[in-house]
C-alpha cells in the first residue's frame, strides 16, 4: 500500500517498507532520493553525502555533478524501474513495484534527437501539470521549426543577424541540432558546456563556434548575418539587449509559455514561438489514458486546475500542493519565466 504526501521538502512516497523522496528541494529524511533530471528546479544542494541512497540516471548524475551538485555515487540495486520521459537527455520517471509511476517532467513528442516518453501502465500516477490548462495546446514541432527557418531566411536575405533563445540545458541543444545548417552558427559559451556533455553521451553537437571565439575572431558584424544560440536568461541579464543594440540582431525565443502572446513582450523579444520540453494539455491527457491509472496525483503548474478537469472526465484525481498557511495553490507564471537557467 502506498502513501503519497507532499510537504515543504517535496513529494514523498511511503510503501511501509521504504520511503522515497521524489525530486526534493532540500535534504529529506527518507531511504531513497529520486532525481528525475538535471534542471536546477529538480536538484538540491547541501547534500549530506551517503545519508540517502540516490537513484538517478548516469547522464543526470554527470550533468548534475558538472553543475556543482555533489551526490556521491548513485545507488544501482534499488529494484525500481527508470523510464525515459523524453524531457531532456537523461530524464527519467520512476516506476515503483509496477504499481506507482512518477513522471517527473515529461514529453511524448519526438523533437530532433529526443524520443517520446515511455509510458507504463500503473495503478497510481503522479503526473506533472506544468501546462495542465486547456489554453496550452502546442503546434507540431516541425511547424515551429519551419516557421523559424522562414524567419531566419528572410533576415539573412536582409543581412540581419538572428538570436535564438532557449533554456541552457535541453532546449538549447535541440536548437543547436535543428538549426546547424545556418552559417556561421555561434553558441553561447554556457550552452557550449552543456553541448559537450551531450556529445559525450552520443548526441553530435558540431559545426559551430563559441560566442567568445566569435568575438575574438571578429565574426560578429552588423553587416553580415549570423545565427547565435543564447540562454533564455539573456533576456534579463542584459546580454540580449547588448547584442541587439550593438549588432541590430532579431531575437526569437522558444517556450511553451509563448502560447500566450504577452510572453514575448514580458521578455523583450521580437518573436516567441511555442516549443516545449513538456507535454501540452492534450499530451497530458494522452499520458493518463496510456497509463490507465486508478488514482492520479497532479503536481507543478496548474496542479489544482488540472486535477479538477480530470475529475470532470471521471478520473479520481487530487493535486499535490503544499499549503502551509494560505499559500497560493497554483504557481504564478513569473516563477516559470525565472527558470531560464534550467
Amino acid at each position: 500500500m502506498f502513501n503519497v504526501s507532499v510537504d515543504n521538502y517535496g513529494i514523498t512516497v511511503d510503501n511501509e517498507s521504504k520511503k522515497i523522496s521524489l525530486d526534493p528541494n532540500k535534504q529529506p529524511n527518507s531511504d531513497f532520493i529520486f532525481i528525475s533530471h538535471a534542471h536546477t528546479d529538480h536538484l538540491y544542494k547541501n547534500v549530506r553525502e551517503y545519508s540517502n541512497k540516490i537513484i538517478t540516471s548516469k547522464i543526470t548524475h554527470k550533468i548534475a555533478m558538472h553543475r556543482g551538485y555533489k551526490y556521491g555515487d548513485t545507488y544501482e540495486k534499488h529494484g525500481f524501474k527508470l523510464l525515459d520521459t523524453g524531457h531532456i537527455l537523461g530524464s527519467n520517471g520512476l516506476l515503483i513495484e509496477d504499481d506507482l509511476y512518477y513522471t517527473g517532467d515529461i514529453s511524448i513528442r519526438k523533437r530532433a534527437f529526443m524520443n517520446p516518453a515511455v509510458i507504463p501502465q500503473a495503478k497510481i500516477l503522479i503526473i506533472e501539470s506544468t501546462f495542465g490548462h486547456a489554453d496550452y495546446i502546442f503546434p507540431r514541432f516541425e511547424s515551429t521549426i519551419h516557421k523559424t527557418n522562414l524567419i531566419i531566411s528572410e533576415m539573412y536575405h536582409q543581412g540581419i543577424p538572428v538570436i535564438l533563445l532557449g533554456y541552457t540545458l535541453g532546449k538549447a541543444q535541440i536548437l543547436t541540432n535543428v538549426f546547424r545548417h545556418w552559417k556561421p552558427l555561434i553558441v553561447h559559451d554556457s550552452i557550449h558546456e552543456m553541448n559537450k556533455l551531450y556529445s559525450e553521451f552520443g548526441v553530435d553537437m558540431y559545426n559551430y563556434v563559441t560566442f567568445s571565439d566569435a568575438e575574438k575572431n571578429n565574426m560578429l558584424s552588423s553587416y553580415k548575418p549570423w545565427l547565435l544560440i543564447a540562454p533564455l536568461g539573456s533576456c534579463k541579464n542584459g546580454f540580449l539587449k547588448y547584442i541587439k543594440n550593438k549588432y541590430g540582431a532579431l531575437s526569437i525565443g522558444f517556450s511553451g509559455w509563448a502560447v500566450k502572446p504577452y510572453y514575448k513582450f514580458a521578455l523583450g523579444l521580437d518573436y516567441c514561438l511555442p516549443l516545449s520540453d513538456h507535454c501540452d494539455y492534450r499530451d497530458l491527457i494522452t499520458v493518463i489514458k496510456r497509463c490507465s491509472p486508478e488514482k492520479i496525483y497532479t503536481f507543478h503548474g496548474f496542479a489544482e486546475h488540472f486535477a479538477g478537469d480530470l475529475r470532470k472526465m471521471g478520473f479520481d484525481a487530487s493535486p499535490l500542493i503544499y499549503s502551509q498557511g494560505k499559500r497560493n495553490t497554483s504557481e504564478k507564471l513569473d516563477a516559470f519565466f525565472d527558470k531560464s537557467n534550467s
